[in-house]
C-alpha cells in the first residue's frame, strides 16, 4: 500500500480539495447571509464630497426617515414627570432603604424620601400615569412608549449629556444625528442633514461636542439654527455677490482646492468645508423659507403657543422642527434649558419652581407638535424622542429641602411615532423610583432602538477609526422592541 502523499503545507489531495470546496461554498454563503442582514455590511466610504448627504438605503426598511429628539437639558425628575411612585407618599420623610446601593451624591446632602409635586392622572385610552407637569403631553398618551429603565453611565451633566448624544462620556465621539446622516444622507440635499436648536439662555455645559461629528468628517456634524430671531445669520451674502458672481468665485474655489487635494490626498477637513461652501450656497435658495413662520396661519401658531408667554421660544423651535422634516431633513435636537442650575431642568434648590417653569415653557408645544405631525401624515414617518442626560432622585437634597440631585440611575424618556407603539410603558424602577430593576435599558439601548427605527443596524454601522470599526453603541446595545409596533 503506496505512502498517503501530502502537499507542501502537510495536507493531502483529498483534504486540499475538501476544504477548498468547503472555502467556496462559505463564500457563497457569507454573501446571502449579508444579504439578509446576518453579516455586518462594511464601512461607507470616509471620502467626502458634494454629494456627502446624499439619500442612502439602510440595512433594511424603517419604519422612520426623520428624527426629533427633544432634549430637556439639566435632568427632568422622573418621579414628578413620568414614573408614579405613590409609595413615595406612606414613605415620605423617611430615609432610602439601606439595601440600596447609594453610590454617589456628588457631595451633596441626601435627604428624605419626597412625593411627587405634581398630581399624576391617567392618559388615554392607555390610562398611562402622567404627572400635572405636562397636562397637554397627557392628552397624547396613546402615542407615547414610556421607558422608565432608563440608566447611564455619569451623574456629572456634562459627561452625561455627551453620553446621551454620543454613547460615550468622553468628548471626540460622533452624535447620534451624525451617525444617522451617516448611515442614511439626507433627504433634501439644500439643507444640512442635522440641525441643532439650543435654548436662548445657553448651550448645554459640554457645548458643541454635544453635537459634533467627531472622527468622521465635518459634513455629518450638527448644524446651529438660532433658538430665536433669524434663525440663520449671515446666510445671504451682498447683493454684488448673488448669482453668477458668487457662482464663479464658488467654481474657482472649489478649483483650487482640488488642486491642492490632489497633490496632498486625504484632506477630509478641506473637502469638509468646501462641500459645506457648496451646501451654504443651496441653502441660499431654501433655508430662508424653510424657517419662515409667516407661512404659517395664525390658527397653526396659536397652536404652539408661538407670540405667547412662556410658550413662544420653545413652540418656535417646535414648528421649525416640523416645517424641517417636513421638507426632509434627516435629525432635528431641540433644547430646552441652557446655561446651568435654575436656567436648565436642574432643580437641586426647589422641584416645583424649576420644573413648573420649565414644563410650562414645552408641555403646549410638543403638545402641539404631535397633533401637527399626525394631521399632516408624518408622525408616521417621524421618531420623536423626549429626555434628559440623566433623572432625579427620589429623595431630597436635605431635611426639609425641595430640590432633588442627579440621578444616573433610573428615569424616564419616551419616544412616538416612527413605528413605535402607543399606549405602552415600557420596564419599571424600584418601589421609590431610584434605579432600574425590571428591563433596564442603558443609552446604548435608547441609541441601538432609534437607529432601528431609521433601518440601520447598530452593530453594521461603522466607521473605521483608530484601527477598528467604530459604532454609536460601542460593543453594546440592543433593540428594545417591545416598543416597536
Amino acid at each position: 500500500m503506496s505512502e498517503k502523499r501530502l502537499f507542501p503545507c502537510g495536507q493531502s489531495r483529498r483534504e486540499f480539495l475538501w476544504e477548498m470546496g468547503g472555502g467556496f461554498a462559505g463564500t457563497a454563503l457569507a454573501s446571502l447571509l449579508a444579504l439578509d442582514g446576518f453579516a455586518p455590511r462594511p464601512a461607507m466610504a470616509a471620502t467626502i464630497d458634494k454629494n456627502t448627504l446624499a439619500p442612502r438605503a439602510g440595512h433594511f426598511p424603517g419604519t422612520a426617515r426623520n428624527v426629533i429628539f427633544l432634549m430637556m437639558n439639566g435632568g427632568p425628575s422622573q418621579v414628578d414627570t413620568f414614573d408614579h411612585k405613590p409609595i413615595l407618599e406612606k414613605y415620605a420623610g423617611k430615609p432610602l432603604p439601606a439595601d440600596k446601593k447609594f453610590i454617589n451624591s456628588g457631595g451633596r446632602k441626601v435627604g428624605y424620601l419626597t412625593p411627587a409635586f405634581r398630581k399624576f392622572r391617567p392618559g388615554g385610552q392607555s390610562g398611562l400615569m402622567i404627572s400635572d407637569y405636562f397636562p397637554r403631553v397627557r392628552d397624547h398618551a396613546d402615542k407615547l412608549a414610556v421607558i422608565r429603565s432608563c440608566h447611564t453611565d455619569s451623574h456629572a451633566h456634562g459627561s452625561a449629556l455627551v453620553a446621551m448624544n454620543t454613547g460615550k462620556t468622553f468628548i471626540g465621539r460622533p452624535s447620534l444625528g451624525s451617525w444617522a446622516v451617516y448611515g442614511l444622507g439626507n433627504e433634501n440635499q439644500n439643507m444640512p442633514g442635522y440641525v441643532v436648536i439650543l435654548d436662548k439662555r445657553g448651550g448645554p455645559i459640554s457645548g458643541q461636542p454635544n453635537w459634533t461629528s467627531g472622527f468622521m468628517p465635518a459634513g455629518f456634524q450638527g448644524t446651529l439654527f438660532r433658538p430665536t430671531g433669524n434663525p440663520i445669520l449671515d446666510l445671504k451674502g451682498p447683493d454684488y455677490l448673488n448669482g453668477s458672481p458668487q457662482r464663479e468665485q464658488l467654481d474657482l474655489l472649489a478649483r483650487l482646492n482640488q488642486e491642492h487635494l490632489d497633490s496632498r490626498p486625504g484632506g477630509h477637513e478641506l473637502a469638509a468645508r468646501a462641500a459645506s461652501y457648496e451646501l451654504a450656497y443651496r441653502m441660499q435658495a431654501e433655508a430662508p423659507e424653510a424657517v419662515d413662520l409667516s407661512q404659517e396661519n395664525e390658527k397653526t401658531k396659536c397652536m404652539y403657543g408661538v407670540g405667547q408667554q412662556p410658550t413662544d421660544e420653545f413652540g418656535r423651535n417646535c414648528l421649525v422642527a416640523r416645517r424641517l422634516v417636513e421638507r426632509g431633513v434627516r435629525f432635528v435636537q431641540l433644547y430646552s434649558g441652557g446655561g446651568h442650575l435654575d436656567d436648565t431642568w436642574d432643580a437641586h434648590t426647589d422641584i416645583e419652581a424649576n420644573h413648573s417653569r420649565h414644563a410650562a415653557e414645552v408641555d403646549q408645544p410638543i403638545s402641539a407638535l404631535l397633533t401637527d405631525l399626525q394631521q399632516r401624515g408624518l408622525l408616521e414617518t417621524t421618531l420623536v424622542v423626549w429626555g434628559g442626560e440623566f433623572g432625579r432622585m427620589p429623595f431630597s437634597e436635605g431635611p426639609g429641602e425641595k430640590g432633588r440631585n442627579h440621578n444616573p440611575y433610573g428615569f424616564s424618556m419616551w419616544m412616538a411615532g416612527g413605528g413605535v407603539k402607543g399606549g405602552v410603558a415600557y420596564g419599571e424602577t424600584d418601589d421609590f423610583g431610584f434605579e432600574a430593576v425590571q428591563n433596564k435599558v442603558h443609552l446604548h439601548d435608547v441609541h441601538a432602538t432609534i437607529l432601528h427605527l431609521l433601518g440601520l443596524n447598530h452593530e453594521m454601522l461603522t466607521y473605521f477609526h483608530e484601527g477598528r470599526d467604530q459604532r454609536l453603541t460601542d460593543v453594546a446595545g440592543r433593540v428594545v422592541r417591545d416598543i416597536i409596533a
